[in-house]
Formats: C-alpha cells, structure tokens, sequence
C-alpha cells in the first residue's frame, strides 16, 4: 500500500481524537526505525596516489594505473569502481577490500588498465560488514591519468611538512590553506616531499601570536603527547584530515608520498638509542627508535595512497612515470642512512651511509632506463644545505651537506651519482625538495664546486605546507650551489606561523610537444614569487 501524506496526517488526526480506528490509522502511520546512524561513512574522505603509466592489465605503456584509498568509520566492505563519465555509466575499473580493525579501518586498492590522458571519476560504496543490506552513501573522487600523447602537457606541485612546530588546524583562519592553493592549479599530481605529519610535535589548544592575537589550534587526544604506540602513529594521519582542504584536495588530486623524518621523531635514523635529553622531554618509553619507526611506517601505509613493493613492503623509495615527459624518483633519504654525527667519513660504510648501497643502485639503474624528457629526482631533504643535528649548538649534520671540502660523509653517495648521470648521459636531471621550512632556487656548478665531476643541474626547494617558517640554511660549497633565489624569515624571526604567510609550495608545467619546463615558486595567497623555463637537452 502506497502512504501519501494524506493518509499520515489524517492518521495523526484520529489518534489526536482518541477513536480506536485512529489509534490503528496512527499505529500504521508510524515510520519506522531509522538506521541512518548505523550506516558506515568515509568521513576522512578519499584518496588517490601513484598514478602512473603502465600496469599489470593496462596493456603496456599506453595504460595507466592508480592507488585509491579510503576509511570507514566502523568495519566495512567497500565496491571501488571508476569510470570515465561522473554518472558511472561505463566501468572501466572495479574491486572489492574489507576495511578492517587491524588496518585501523583504512584501506586501498589498485585500479589498473585505465584508460591514458583521461579524467576518471572513482567511487567507494560502503555496507556493514555485519549487516551488507545496511548501505552508506558512495563518496567518489577523480583523478587524472597520464598522458600517451607528448602532445599532451604535464602540471604538477610539490611542497612539505604539514602540521608542525605548534601549529594545527585553526578553522576560524581558513584551516590548511595552502591545499586549497595549491588546489586552484588543478594539477596532475602533488609530490609530498615529507614530513607528511609531526608525530613528536604535541599541539597546545592555544598559542599567541607575535603581534597579538591567538593561535587556537583543533584538538585531539594523539595530538596532546609524541606519538610512541599504532594508535597514537595513527591518529597523527587522523588528525590532518580532519581539516576540510586537505580533504577536498585529496579527492582532486593524486599524491605521491615519500617521509623523512617527523613521520617518527625529529633527525632519526635507524637503531638510533633514544637517550638524549630531547627523548626524556618527548616522554619516550622505549629504549631504541626500531619500534617506533616499525610502528610509523605501517602508519604511513595505510593512511598515505602509496603503491606496494612485495620484495619490501615498507619500501619508500620508487620510480612513478607520467607520460613521456615525466618520470619521477621518490627517494627516502631515512630509512638507510648511517648515525647523524660529523658526517665527515673519508670513505664510504655504513656510517657514511644516505641512500645506502641498494637504494643508490636502483636509482642509477632506473635514470638509465628512462626515457623520460624530464628525470625529476623528489628528495626528502637539500643536498646543498647545511642542517644541524643539534640546531642549539650548531654540531652534528642531519643532511647532506657539512659545510667545507671534498666530499665526506653522505656527500660521498651524492657525488658517486651525479658522476653517474654524467657518465651515463642521463639529461636533464631535475632535483625536488622541501624539509628546511622556506623556498629557495639552487643552481650546481662544476665551475663553482670543489666535487666538478657532473653537470650543471638545479635544485628547487618549496615548504612548509601548513608549518612553522625558518631558514635561511647556509650552502655548502662541495658541489657549487648558487642560491639564486630565496624566500625566507628576515634575521632574527623564526617559526613564524601559518598566519604570517610565508607557507610555499612549487609548480612544474611540461609543455606539449616540445617538452619546455616552467618552475614557478609560490606562497599561501598564490603570489608567484620566481619563475624559470628551462628547455630540455636532446
């Protein structure tokens, strides 16, 4: 029986008069039980990463694959399809994974043999996975595929560090609003240099600004101490989407992930003993970093949209192609890396070690390979930069870089590569960064350099994303940078705060056709700070 509205309201009236037929007209009218809350949602949005040519069905090099992720709110199954028309009228791409507890009710699927240099709409479908018939509302995204055509341009944007020194998630000033920025590009992809979130950076519910005024930032529980167990690494990642740009970037734009270091703790590096003074003030209970970063990395993958490497399944560092212009080398410079002291070893070992011996040859092997026009190397931190272990004292080198000479230390793998790009002929090598906490255009010389053999090359640094701003960093002179451009706090002024404006990202735009390359540096409001186009070799 059809129940229109006239039937319920003179149900409703008869029960009103207290007649027995309007209690059963009333009885009958009743709706029943919602369910509505019962339902599982994706509040954390969705996500999409390492979207690249090729794929296990893609049919070669002119198919394209993509990472899509998801979180429901109680375990779940989720339908994942995609389609190249919003309506879902045709599926090009389907699958099925259970959001579960022990993934923290996170999960991702790859959707392989899309369709090149299209827009593809993806969408997650959610039941209970107790009750299947009880149905949340699908939450959909879109992402664009790389292009078969050289025709075709490539834009993309890179920046780091979200979240750190303090400074949270303010709503009442716009939430992280360099997303929303970086969003009005509409770009292919973004490169998340690292620094993805700040595990050992607790946030106060309130801070003052300089000049007056307050910081006051979203709180959750996992924000109120450094991060140590699952949940706690966790709920870092839970607390970045929480902010309504990060989400609606997302869902627009693919992100390629890398970390370094505060996805653990501040400068860490393997087996590293926690028994400095700065580990008792964090509170930390465990005796050695192993755990904590073994626990930081799952958190890492499950919440970030990264491909699967099944001979190291906690593996980082990748090759992503986009089209024929565009082939990007995501390094971890942490996770091999020898113990952070003078960093002035005469010779290569373990203690010398950045990238580390299988890392390093990977990355020789794969730039050989390419043949890509543009070889864009996305490194966690500056080779050119002097970074202090202790940033008080002015002792210890957490990067690349020491300050004088040949190359010592961690200059040792760098100097072993880029005679390696030279000797091999690799072209045009463009390097990607942000850790420092400001932005900043470094060209390497060999006519400048004290290390000359390799060819001039450019390095392009662009951070924070939503963090306090530093810098600038001394260079150091082994390899001949030229700081050509910087943006950075006047002297005496640092951790300066979202508010102040000095959050930056970059911009990279391909040319179609003849593969021109134009390197913009940008703030928080857009402003487009330095420019440069750069014509490939051939």
């Amino acid at each position: 029986m059809a129940w229109s509205r006239r039937r319920v309201l003179r149900g409703a009236a008869l029960a009103a008069a207290g007649g027995s037929a309007g209690a059963a007209g009333w009885r009958l009218a009743a709706p029943g039980i919602s369910r509505a809350a019962d339902r599982p949602l994706a509040s954390m949005g969705v996500q999409s990463g390492d979207v690249q040519s090729g794929g296990l069905n893609s049919g070669g090099a002119r198919g394209a694959s993509a990472m899509v992720w998801t979180r429901a709110d109680r375990p779940a199954r989720a339908l994942v399809e995609a389609s190249t028309t919003e309506s879902f009228r045709e599926i090009v791409a389907a699958g099925r994974i259970d959001l579960l507890p022990g993934t923290d009710l996170t999960g991702k699927l790859l959707l392989d043999g899309l369709p090149p240099g299209q827009e593809v709409f993806y969408r997650f479908a959610l039941s209970d996975l107790q009750e299947p018939a009880l149905r949340g509302e699908s939450i959909t995204g879109r992402l664009r595929t790389p292009p078969a055509d050289p025709g075709r341009g490539v834009s993309f944007v890179w920046s780091g560090d979200t979240a750190g020194q303090g400074w949270g998630i303010d709503p009442a000033r716009g939430g992280m609003r360099t997303y929303a920025t970086m969003l009005g590009h509409r770009p292919d992809f973004f490169i998340h240099s690292g620094d993805t979130i700040y595990a050992d950076n607790p946030l106060q519910a309130e801070v003052a600004l300089p000049g007056g005024g307050i910081w006051r930032n979203v709180m959750t529980p996992e924000k109120l101490k450094a991060a140590e167990t699952l949940d706690e690494f966790r709920g870092q990642f839970r607390y970045n989407l929480l902010d309504e740009n990060l989400r609606a970037f997302n869902a627009a734009v693919p992100t390629l992930a890398q970390w370094d270091d505060h996805e653990v703790t501040d400068n860490w590096w393997p087996d590293q003993p926690l028994d400095q003074p700065v580990h008792r003030r964090r509170g930390y209970t465990e005796r050695f970093m192993t755990p904590l970063a073994a626990r930081a990395s799952r958190a890492f993958h499950e919440y970030m949209p990264t491909g699967f490497t099944p001979q190291e399944p906690g593996r980082i560092y990748r090759k992503v192609s986009y089209g024929p212009h565009c082939d990007v080398f995501l390094l971890d410079m942490r996770s091999y890396r020898g113990p952070n002291g003078e960093n002035r070893q005469a010779g290569p070992g373990p203690d010398a070690a950045l990238l580390g011996a299988a890392q390093l040859a990977w990355l020789q092997r794969e730039l050989a390979a390419s043949r890509a026009t543009w070889k864009f190397i996305a490194a966690d931190q500056p080779i050119g930069l002097v970074v202090y272990d202790d940033f008080a004292t002015r002792t210890g080198s957490e990067a690349v870089g020491q300050g004088d000479g040949p190359p010592l230390g961690r200059e040792l793998e760098i100097a072993a590569l880029l005679r390696f790009i030279r000797d091999a002929g690799v072209r045009n090598t463009v390097w990607l960064t942000a850790d420092v906490h400001y932005t900043a255009a470094h060209r390497y010389d060999p006519g400048r350099a004290v290390f000359q053999e390799f060819e001039p090359f450019w390095e392009f640094v662009s951070g924070p994303i939503h963090a306090g701003t530093f810098g600038p960093n001394a260079l150091d002179p082994t390899f001949g940078p030229q700081a050509v451009f910087v943006k950075a706090p006047p002297p005496g002024q640092f951790n300066l705060p979202p508010s102040a404006g000095m959050q930056f990202f970059g911009h990279c735009a391909i040319e179609g056709g003849s593969g021109r390359l134009t390197v913009t540096l940008r703030d928080v409001a857009d402003a487009p700070l330095w420019a440069i186009t750069l014509d490939p070799a051939r």
